[in-house]
């Protein structure tokens, strides 16, 4: 356990706070000139040098301390510039900036309740607000690190929904497993299935039509050849958001082909998953009420800060089914309070970063109207730049 006594590090805590709020990390469009720079590029030789990399014994002085984070920021991108567009992420919110320093400070575990009260509490309120929003009358869901992790999530659900007696017995005992996705689709699938066991070549993609959206008539046609060599689908992992193109994969013919072949369907939404909020954008996302699980990026179109990921799946309780071990010095029966307000177990994490915060900060400041802007605003401006 550390405990800084002392608060020698308080000084210069007190003047990165200063240096931020008076640089221009966050750039004000309206003044941006050419002097704003999006990145003070050096190649890497070039800013190794710059950098004094080497740790030493002796402690740095505090002016050594303050002149590094002066060089950090100058030669970081300045990714609220708002010519910084060569990520599907760019800025950041005030309010989840707020949310963001404030969790920091606070430096707490979303393992029980007992170590982060609020932060549970916020956590729950804001999956249960998401669920609703989806569609789904019940479920249940969990803040990630990132929207490939998320996809995992989703992928390991499905695999245990299929057969429960995996985590206990792993793929020893199942027949060869398979699932599916477009050809557009993220990365992130193939590397769940390196991670899961279940090895890239059990990830069968499936052609996509001129908007590059999934085409169902292939996708069943896929199926029943994986079948017919002996194969066992599973999950068929779905795009609202393709990272190129943008397509949205049609979800209701696709709920409908998982139904009949008894598959998991997932819907990565990191991307395109946040026209939840926009009443005139959400129809992409029509027959998302009928998916098992989806993964939505609020880091991306939504402009939380890094990172803040969401999945939600309608399947209440399967988390705790699939992931809980009941570490007895964590997950104690005896608590004081109701020991369902204690998420860890629902992790495949045991530390687990508090997500929530900025989140519900930027969530409550702006409202649903003003998330809703930030879709729409979103999509008027892709629009701008396809016309030119």
């Amino acid at each position: 356990m550390f405990i800084d006594q002392n608060m020698e590090g308080l000084p210069l805590l007190r003047d990165v706070t200063r240096m931020i709020l008076d640089s221009d990390i966050i750039e004000d469009p309206k003044i941006v000139t050419a002097k704003h720079k999006v990145a003070e590029f050096r190649h890497p030789k070039e800013l190794e040098k710059i950098f004094d990399l080497r740790i030493e014994d002796e402690p740095s002085t505090h002016e050594q301390m303050v002149k590094l984070c002066q060089d950090v920021l100058k030669y970081s991108v300045k990714t609220c510039h708002p010519m910084f567009v060569s990520r599907l992420y760019q800025g950041v919110d005030g309010y989840g900036l707020a949310g963001a320093w404030l969790t920091e400070a606070l430096n707490t575990n979303q393992t029980t309740y007992e170590v982060a009260p609020v932060f549970v509490l916020l956590e729950k309120a804001l999956l249960d607000e998401m669920i609703r929003m989806v569609g789904w009358e019940e479920g249940e869901g969990i803040f990630c690190p990132g929207g490939s992790m998320a996809n995992m999530y989703g992928m390991s659900l499905g695999r245990y929904y299929f057969n429960p007696s995996v985590k206990t017995k792993g793929l020893r005992e199942l027949p060869p497993l398979v699932c599916f996705i477009s050809d557009e689709a993220h990365y992130s699938v193939k590397k769940g299935a390196l991670f899961l066991g279940l090895g890239t070549e059990s990830v069968i993609c499936v052609p996509t039509d001129k908007q590059g959206r999934i085409i169902p008539e292939e996708l069943e046609k896929a199926v029943i050849k994986a079948k017919s060599e002996g194969k066992v689908p599973f999950f068929v992992g779905a795009t609202s958001g393709t990272t190129v193109l943008g397509a949205y994969d049609p979800l209701k013919p696709l709920s409908d082909i998982c139904k009949r072949h008894n598959m998991w369907l997932h819907v990565d939404g990191a991307w395109g998953g946040a026209t939840i909020f926009s009443r005139t954008h959400r129809k992409l996302l029509d027959g998302v009420d009928r998916v098992d699980s989806i993964t939505i990026d609020l880091h991306k179109m939504s402009g939380v800060p890094f990172q803040c990921t969401v999945f939600l799946t309608r399947h209440k309780g399967i988390l705790y089914k699939c992931n809980a071990l009941h570490a007895e010095y964590l997950f104690q029966p005896d608590t004081y309070y109701d020991t369902h307000y204690d998420l860890g177990d629902e992790s495949i994490q045991c530390s687990r970063k508090v997500d929530c915060l900025k989140l519900w900060i930027t969530w409550k400041a702006r409202g649903n109207l003003g998330l809703e802007k930030q879709v729409d605003t979103a999509f008027a401006m892709a629009n701008i730049w396809q016309k030119k």
